[in-house]
């Protein structure tokens, strides 16, 4: 069970496929108050937290970061159980709670870059059944949510390449196999955003951040100078 309650298995399903090179005829998104909102994602024990700390360190007071809501949850007592119902519960709170920080925080600090350790699209990956059957529950759809973000960094997990994902997480208790899972439906998802960049599993953690990093900054740069396109040194993008 993971840090957004146990899900229920599901039918395997062709990932999305990914192209080496950001699109570059991607039109830039609508200004929001002249900031960005950017969602790092992934399967559990990706790195993607440690990266998202690292880049408000680098930029100080020009970014706010918005922390995993359902970490936030559960480290506040909220219940954990296998049951179904339960389940659907949890990531109802999930999403509200998410959804919710993201704009009490946009509303805060208008102007700066919006940095969300996960986005309100992930609990489709969790969701006792089919992605679609999540967003009917919560009254949207997987298109309003995407358009939420101006992009997506995905980290994909360390269990990809054999490693441990715990990271002394104590809310991250999902085995290798739960975690390959998860990240293959959330990128299965998450790819469908126009600006999707993955950042692949890497032995060395310090080149992966590095690449992550480097992924952030160059998005950040394009989407403040309102140029259109990602930078093809970022990383994937889905393709048509």
């Amino acid at each position: 069970m993971s840090a957004r309650g146990r899900r229920q298995p599901a039918r395997p399903g062709p990932a999305a496929p990914l192209s080496e090179a950001a699109s570059p005829e991607l039109a830039p998104p609508q200004a929001r108050n002249g900031r960005c909102r950017l969602v790092l994602t992934g399967g559990p024990g990706a790195g993607k937290t440690t990266a998202a700390d690292l880049f408000r360190r680098e930029l100080g007071e020009r970014v706010v970061v918005v922390p995993e809501a359902a970490s936030m949850l559960f480290a506040g007592g909220f219940p954990r159980t296998g049951d179904r119902l339960a389940i659907e519960a949890v990531q109802r709170a999930i999403y509200h709670v998410q959804r919710n920080l993201e704009d009490v925080q946009s509303a805060r600090f208008p102007g700066r870059i919006l940095l969300c350790d996960r986005g309100t699209v992930d609990g489709a990956a969790y969701w006792p059944g089919a992605p679609e059957a999540f967003f009917r529950a919560l009254g949207t759809s997987l298109e309003q949510e995407l358009a939420r973000y101006d992009a997506c960094i995905f980290f994909e997990t360390a269990a990809a390449g054999g490693l441990r994902i715990d990271g002394g997480n104590r809310f991250r208790i999902e085995s290798a196999e739960q975690a390959l899972e998860l990240d293959r439906r959330l990128r299965e998802i998450w790819s469908q955003h126009e600006r999707f960049v993955l950042v692949p599993h890497n032995p060395s953690f310090f080149k992966k951040i590095t690449f992550g990093l480097a992924a952030i900054e160059s998005i950040v740069a394009q989407l403040e100078a309102g140029s259109p396109g990602a930078d093809s040194a970022a990383g994937g993008r889905r393709s048509g």
